[in-house]
């Protein structure tokens, strides 16, 4: 997989991602920031029960209504070289899936899968969901790093169960990036630490999120939230007006409700 380093642009994210269907950006966060933020989440990881099913992973924990548990992301959901590959392949977009996932010791290998699926769309649909997944670890193939198939965001047919996928090792502060149409899986690990990640996930705001932040993320916690963010978190419209709340921008019922804005 191809890396870039961090003072890359998003026209060159967006043409590796079109070209090989993901592209890691090396250390785009520095160590103390990685250091402050993995503290935080290992804080919300204390309270945080492990995986229910083979998907979620048994001995995996997921971090679910993140922007409800800590404050770390909020300037990373709105990262300048994000949101910049969002302009070009969503333009119009919120966060669906944002989740926290600490692959255990002993942890199998996810099924693979595409993120894209959870949508009724036919196959070779274009891109409707972007995904980036942050290391607050080294991520190798050892404990766990996501594996792709590179190239499998064209793929019409799912892949072979034997298929060749390729790890996506980065060390602590890089991003992967990667479509909603590519084959990928969280990776076993073999080792004896847990492997520590971040997937802040978008899609279309035409569609509906994974996740209903609107209820997992208090009113009154978005109201302290900067304009940009409260619209990623579902307080947003598709132009021309598919999203309103009584006619009006939903993030002016934060008011309504009596949280401010």
């Amino acid at each position: 997989m191809q890396h870039l380093d961090a003072t890359a642009t998003a026209d060159e994210v967006v043409a590796v991602m079109d070209a090989d269907g993901g592209v890691i950006v090396d250390e785009i966060l520095a160590p103390p920031q990685v250091a402050a933020i993995k503290a935080d989440l290992e804080r919300v990881l204390t309270a945080t029960p492990e995986g229910r099913n083979h998907f979620e992973g048994f001995a995996t924990q997921r971090i679910y209504a993140l922007f409800a548990k800590t404050r770390a992301f909020d300037d990373l959901a709105v990262h300048p070289l994000l949101l910049g590959v969002l302009d070009r392949i969503l333009v119009h977009y919120q966060l669906s899936a944002p989740v926290g996932i600490s692959i255990g010791p002993g942890e199998a290998a996810q099924i693979l899968h595409t993120d894209q699926t959870i949508y009724p769309l036919p196959p070779g649909f274009p891109p409707v969901v972007v995904n980036s997944m942050w290391a607050f670890d080294d991520f190798t193939e050892a404990n766990g790093a996501t594996r792709v198939i590179p190239g499998s965001h064209r793929a019409t047919t799912p892949p072979a169960p034997d298929a060749t996928t390729e790890p996506a090792v980065m060390s602590a502060g890089s991003v992967l990036f990667y479509p909603g149409t590519l084959w990928h899986g969280g990776g076993a690990n073999t080792t004896d630490r847990p492997r520590l990640g971040v997937i802040l996930e978008y899609a279309a705001s035409w569609l509906r999120a994974q996740e209903t932040h609107l209820l997992a993320v208090p009113p009154d916690v978005v109201a302290t939230l900067p304009p940009r963010l409260q619209e990623l978190l579902g307080y947003n419209i598709y132009p021309p007006f598919v999203g309103y709340v009584d006619g009006r921008h939903p993030r002016r019922t934060l008011d309504t409700l009596g949280a401010g804005a």
